[in-house]
């Protein structure tokens, strides 16, 4: 893991990838935990018996519970142990390339992208990949932005 102590520490690591993450398995207990949390009750997620018949043979994860697993991998790969607060900014771009069925494992890989000076402080961007264990397309990309006051 990766930590960051100082803005310059930041600024140098524009552009390299801070590794791989251990893989996580998408169980059908987090598929319907995520469900009940979301009110996202589609069967494609949360009926095993009828998504047999579906278009990928089983169920699938939620497209936000793949994006919602970033925090999570996030600290496998980095720290910001920078003076201030840290905040949550947003994403510039998400996207759902491949659905991670129940029973798959996931895990992501992370490069810093940009990181600026702004109005009410930085904004350091990375931009994340999930990857599918055995799959060559990856579940998801996502570039997000956090807010360093």
């Amino acid at each position: 893991m990766r930590t960051f102590t100082t803005i310059e520490d930041l600024e140098a690591a524009v552009g390299e990838n801070l590794g791989y993450t251990e893989w996580l398995e998408i169980t059908q207990e987090r598929v319907d935990t995520f469900a009940e949390a979301t009110g996202d009750f589609q069967w494609i997620h949360v009926d095993p018996e009828k998504a047999k018949d579906g278009p990928f043979g089983g169920t699938i994860a939620h497209g936000y519970l793949t994006l919602s697993l970033i925090p999570i991998f996030s600290v496998e790969l980095f720290s910001l142990d920078t003076p201030g607060a840290k905040l949550n900014y947003g994403s510039n771009k998400v996207r759902f390339m491949n659905p991670v069925r129940v029973g798959k494992r996931i895990r992501a890989t992370a490069t810093v992208t940009k990181f600026e000076e702004i109005k009410s402080g930085r904004q350091l961007t990375v931009s994340y990949t999930i990857e599918i264990e055995g799959e060559e397309k990856p579940a998801m990309i996502a570039e997000t932005i956090t807010l360093l006051l």
